[in-house]
């Protein structure tokens, strides 16, 4: 496609010798690159159509990559990228071998930060900006935050020592879901106006210092001024709490007007020596009319039409684990009148959409707190409540300390159902679900559950429910193995694995969703003359002793199979039994998982031979084990 200004735009000192009116031509175009090269292989696209304006203009204004641009997230930031030189690239973004949907500091100057996860940009701003102070430095620092990943208590947390400290920083809130009525739009973006206008500061704080100069009557007169200021701003100026905090709020500005929002950074960056918020007002999925209408449905797209914004695509061949979970817990809710469901901001994306909208007073999203969603579901369990949480692995990290002190420490009946453990493809190494079962079974009291497909993710869930503790269950993205779904599960007794298939020369011990590997590794390696027993655990805590300890007294090679970090994962809890029942015969023990490192982003069935994970490189990797 050819375009008038974006193919000569390599770094953004290219865009600052733009007047202003190309500018908005430059934004278009960039909007129609997004728009194209998204439809073909998917990713954050309102989000990103939204923050195109206020790309530029911060680009505009600061000398990046010198001054230091911080994205909370970074699924608004493929303007940000397409400008600062990875524009010839953009087309393999998040494709394996491609550039990461998030930004990278291995992958460009211009990333400050690499993200992936929300609320964290405000804190890791103020150190960079404390950092600067120390050394003697001066240029900006300036973090982009969204309205949603501010509910995020990190992100207060941030705002409240950036108050305090009294440093030169910016946070700009990206505000595309707060309404705000056009009277108090209109008057809040009026006083903005006056408050960057040079010539009115100077008259400003020359007649205050003027009156602090006076008598008493000076100093009652300016006493007076500043608590009429005060109850004034409470009343019509939304960003009265931020200033409570410590920090200069302006706005709210429209994230659209380009002239405008390079107004407000140009004054920021030259006349305040002081944290400031900006809050700049945009649309998701502006440019694009589906995306307008529908933010939600095009926040995170697959592959799409781009004329008819149609993400149809062939019908799976059996049901998400999702979409098993959310049916299976409105089945249980309907029995069940205590169930009560806590998600993150992510009610379609975990199947609690459905749940959400047959039980809405039993249903509660919390927003981007993961860690409160925890204590919340602890405080429903202590008034009698059954709660269900549903976050996704790579989310679950947060949780830690709330699932140890606040359920665990007192066995609270919390069920916690993790989705997208394991690789998640193409968001990359911040949403892999590599490390739950790692951290997750170092609790007391915890229960580990991890289902081979999606009838067993049905029968964990009755059976989490029937439990009275702490239950988690993690289960992969995606569709499931087209396994018949039993109407009425059985119960599954706590920490007991199956024996799913026989074998002789050596047992294979996999847990969750990898058993379908385990069986086809045991098809290719029984043409090799090698028998393997294979056994699903079921659990990753605890682990059955009786069992655990006949089966090493039957086999002594002992082959571990698990989609998560092989530091501390199940193979470790495997080798930890072993070691505590001591068999009567040594067993020689062959662990096989994610690699203890940071696995890129890209199409699961790309990266998993790189790691040497695929049916192919796992049956040399056992045949050598075995004839070793």
């Amino acid at each position: 496609m050819a375009y008038q200004f974006l193919n000569s735009i390599n770094s953004p000192a290219d865009i600052r010798t733009l007047p202003i009116p190309d500018l908005c031509i430059l934004a278009e175009e960039i909007r129609a690159m997004l728009l194209i090269e998204v439809s073909k292989h998917g990713g954050h696209l309102a989000p990103s159509l939204g923050a195109v304006e206020l790309a530029l203009a911060l680009h505009y204004v600061y000398d990046t990559p010198n001054d230091k641009l911080i994205w909370d997230v970074g699924h608004q930031s493929y303007a940000h990228k397409i400008i600062t030189g990875r524009r010839d690239r953009f087309a393999s973004l998040r494709q394996f071998g491609g550039i990461s949907g998030f930004p990278r500091i291995s992958e460009s100057p211009y990333d400050t930060v690499s993200a992936g996860h929300a609320s964290t940009s405000i804190s890791v701003g103020l150190g960079i900006a404390m950092a600067r102070d120390i050394a003697g430095e001066k240029h900006d620092v300036v973090s982009v935050i969204g309205d949603g990943s501010l509910s995020g208590g990190l992100a207060f947390e941030g705002l409240n020592n950036l108050g305090s400290s009294n440093t030169r920083m910016t946070v700009v809130v990206n505000d595309n879901k707060m309404s705000i009525s056009k009277n108090v739009g209109a008057l809040s973006r009026y006083l903005t106006r006056v408050i960057t206008d040079r010539r009115f500061n100077k008259i400003k704080n020359e007649v205050w210092e003027l009156l602090g100069n006076m008598s008493h009557v000076g100093k009652g007169i300016r006493s007076l001024v500043h608590n009429v200021d005060e109850t004034l701003k409470r009343f019509v100026i939304p960003g009265k709490l931020f200033e409570d905090l410590g920090l200069q709020y302006l706005g709210p500005v429209d994230g659209h007007n380009i002239a405008e929002m390079i107004e407000v950074f140009q004054f920021v960056k030259s006349s305040l020596n002081v944290p400031v918020l900006v809050h700049v007002i945009t649309q998701k999925g502006k440019g694009y009319s589906f995306a307008e209408m529908d933010s939600t449905k095009f926040h995170g797209v697959p592959s799409f039409t781009l004329s008819t914004g149609d993400m149809s695509a062939t019908a799976p061949s059996a049901p998400k684990y999702s979409d098993v979970f959310g049916a299976t817990l409105c089945e249980c809710a309907r029995v069940n009148k205590n169930i009560v469901a806590i998600t993150a901001a992510m009610p379609d994306g975990t199947g609690l959409s459905k749940f959400r909208d047959e039980f809405p007073t039993r249903f509660f999203d919390v927003g981007i707190a993961e860690s409160h969603a925890i204590t919340f579901a602890a405080g429903l369990a202590l008034g009698g409540r059954r709660p269900v949480v549903a976050l996704y692995s790579s989310f679950v990290q947060r949780t830690f300390d709330q699932l140890v002190h606040d359920v665990a420490l007192d066995s609270l009946p919390v069920i916690l159902c993790i989705d997208r453990a394991g690789i998640v493809g193409d968001d990359g190494p911040t949403h892999h679900g590599m490390f739950d079962l790692s951290f997750l079974r170092a609790i007391p009291n915890l229960v580990m559950m991890a289902p081979r497909n999606e009838n067993d993710l049905k029968a964990m869930i009755h059976t989490a429910l029937a439990h009275n503790g702490p239950v988690c269950i993690r289960y992969p993205r995606g569709s499931g193995t087209g396994e018949p779904i039993a109407e009425t599960p059985a119960l599954i007794p706590i920490g007991h694995p199956l024996q799913t298939h026989d074998g002789t020369d050596a047992v294979l011990v996999s847990i969750g969703d990898w058993h379908k590997t385990a069986i086809i590794v045991r098809e290719k390696l029984s043409s090799r003359n090698l028998s393997l027993c294979i056994v699903d655990a079921r659990f990753a805590k605890p682990l059955n002793r009786d069992f655990y300890a006949d089966l090493f007294n039957k086999f002594s090679h002992v082959i571990t199979l698990e989609s998560n970090n092989i530091s501390a994962g199940f193979g470790s809890a495997v080798a930890e039994i072993a070691a505590d029942i001591s068999p009567s015969k040594p067993i020689r023990q062959l662990r096989i998982g994610l690699p203890d490192a940071f696995i890129a982003h890209g199409d699961p069935a790309k990266v998993l031979p790189t790691l040497g994970l695929d049916a192919d490189s796992i049956v040399e990797k056992i045949e050598k084990f075995l004839k070793a």
